[in-house]
C-alpha cells in the first residue's frame, strides 16, 4: 500500500538508528544520519509539499492535519486544525513578545519568532488561529495540477482567494509568498474586506499587499507584511492550504496560536498555548509584586532578582489575596500553576 507523505514524515521523525554506522532506517529506507539532522525540517517540508503536488492535493485532510499536530489533545476545527480556546487567545493579547519567545525557547522551540514587519496599525494587537498558505514562483505544469484539483473540489476564483474561503471567526490568514513584493501582492482592499468579514482578524504575509489606503479603512483589519506595491499578483502559484510553512525565521503549522504585535510575531504551537499564557501571567504578577515592594523599600533588588526566600514567597501569597483584581487567571488556575512550578 502506498504511504501518504505525512505518514512517511512521521515515520522519519521516529526513525530507527542502525547501531554504530551513522545511518538509520524508516519506512523500509535507509538514510544517512548527518543528512537527516542538518536538513530535517527543510527536507521534510519539501518532501511533504512535493509529494502532495504529485497527489494533486490542495489541502490536507482532517486526518492528515491531526497527524501533523499530534501533541494537541483538545478540540479541533472541522478541517482538523487545533482549535485553541478563545479565552486563551484573549489573554494572550497581554503577553509580551519577549515572554512568549522566552517560554517557547526554554521548551526547545527556538524558531517561532519573526520580526521586521511593516504593520498597518502598529499599536494594535492581533491573536488568533493560523490558517496557512504556501505560494511558489509560477511553474505552469504544477500550477495546472493545483487548479485542476481545485476545480474538482468546487473551488472558484483566483487561487489567492482560496485560503480566504476556508477562514472562520478567529482565524488569521498566514501566507509564505517568499518575500515577493513587486507583482507579489496577495490581496487588495476587496479581498481584505472578505477576510475580515469571515475571520474578524487580518493577515500576516511574508510578502506584499496592494491598496494599502483601502485596507486601512477596514475597521478592525490589520496586516503584518514585508512590503507594499501597487502592482497586482503575477507569476505566482498556490502551493497548498493548511500546510507547514516557513515565515522567515519561524516554522508555522496550521492551528498554531498567533501573537502579533508591533515588535514582531510569535507563532505558538497549540499544545503550548496554555503554558505560555499561564507562565507569562505569573511572571507579570511576580514583576508587579516585586516592583511595588522595591518602591516601598521592603526588599533590595538583590532579594527580588534571585531565588525568593520563604518569607518573600509568603508575602507574595498574601499580596495576591489582597489584590484579587490583579489576577488575569482564576485563583484555582494560579494555585495549580504554583504547585507545579519551582520558584
Amino acid at each position: 500500500m502506498k504511504k501518504h507523505p505525512l505518514t512517511l514524515i512521521l515515520q522519519l521523525l521516529s526513525r530507527q538508528p542502525l547501531a554504530g554506522d551513522g545511518y538509520f532506517k524508516a519506512s523500509g529506507f535507509v538514510f544517512k544520519e548527518h543528512f537527516f539532522l542538518k536538513k530535517k525540517v527543510s527536507t521534510l517540508l519539501l518532501l511533504f509539499l512535493c509529494i502532495r503536488l504529485q497527489a494533486q492535493q490542495v489541502t490536507p485532510t482532517p486526518e492528515q492535519i491531526r497527524a501533523l499536530t499530534p501533541e494537541w489533545k483538545g478540540e479541533r476545527s472541522a478541517d482538523g486544525r487545533p482549535h485553541v480556546p478563545d479565552r486563551l487567545l484573549e489573554r494572550l493579547k497581554a503577553v509580551h513578545l519577549e515572554e512568549a519567545w522566552g517560554i517557547l525557547r526554554n521548551k526547545g522551540y527556538q524558531n517561532q519568532f519573526e520580526g521586521d514587519w511593516m504593520v498597518l496599525h502598529p499599536d494594535s494587537v492581533m491573536t488568533g488561529r493560523a490558517v496557512t498558505a504556501q505560494y511558489w514562483p509560477l511553474r505552469p505544469d504544477a500550477d495546472k495540477l493545483i487548479k485542476d484539483k481545485g476545480k474538482t473540489e468546487g473551488r472558484i476564483g483566483a487561487t489567492n482567494s482560496w485560503p480566504i474561503d476556508v477562514l472562520k471567526n478567529g482565524d488569521i490568514y498566514i501566507a509564505d509568498s517568499y518575500g515577493k513584493v513587486v507583482d507579489g501582492t496577495l490581496i487588495g482592499d476587496n479581498l481584505g474586506n472578505a477576510i475580515y468579514a469571515k475571520s474578524a482578524r487580518g493577515v500576516i504575509f511574508y510578502g506584499a499587499v496592494r491598496d494599502v489606503e483601502g485596507l486601512e479603512e477596514i475597521k478592525g483589519f490589520n496586516a503584518w507584511i514585508k512590503g507594499y506595491d501597487p502592482s497586482y499578483i503575477q507569476q505566482m502559484m498556490l502551493g497548498g492550504i493548511n500546510v507547514p510553512i516557513r515565515m522567515g525565521r519561524a516554522t508555522v503549522l496550521p492551528g498554531d496560536a498567533v501573537l502579533a504585535k508591533k515588535g514582531g510575531v510569535v507563532f505558538i504551537p497549540a499544545h503550548l498555548l496554555e503554558e505560555v499564557v499561564l507562565n507569562a501571567e505569573f511572571i507579570s504578577l511576580r514583576d508587579a509584586f516585586g516592583h511595588q515592594r522595591l518602591r516601598e523599600g521592603k526588599y533590595t533588588p538583590g532579594q527580588i532578582d534571585t531565588q525568593w526566600t520563604d518569607e518573600i514567597k509568603k508575602d507574595f501569597l498574601q499580596w495576591l489575596d489582597a489584590n484579587p483584581g490583579k489576577l488575569p487567571m482564576s485563583r484555582q488556575e494560579l494555585d495549580q500553576f504554583m504547585r507545579d512550578r519551582t520558584w
